[in-house]
């Protein structure tokens, strides 16, 4: 039998969608903190979501119920968009625009 071409770490179809819609909301949380007023608290945002998405750069989902109920529900036409829809920090919050 003759061995796969593809490198070992080449992502599935599902992973590459998964990881472009991750890499997506994190611009998007970016382009919506840059919108704060205040500095302190633009940099507290910032820190808080760079600090979160690494913290959760190992998370798979591929066995979760719950994301293949999601992924169902957007095939179907249910749902037209997944992630976060608004931040609520402190004293203000921020719409994504998702």
């Amino acid at each position: 039998m003759a061995a796969s071409r593809l490198p070992p770490a080449t992502l599935t179809l599902k992973q590459f969608v998964r990881r472009q819609q991750v890499l997506l909301l994190y611009r998007r949380i970016l382009q919506t903190i840059r919108q704060v007023p205040n500095d302190s608290d633009r940099k507290h945002l910032k820190d808080w979501a760079r600090e979160e998405f690494k913290r959760n750069k190992s998370a798979t989902e591929e066995a979760s119920p719950t994301t293949e109920a999601q992924d169902l529900k957007e095939a179907n036409g249910i749902v037209t968009t997944t992630g976060v829809r608004s931040i609520c920090v402190r004293e203000f919050s921020l719409d994504l625009g998702l």
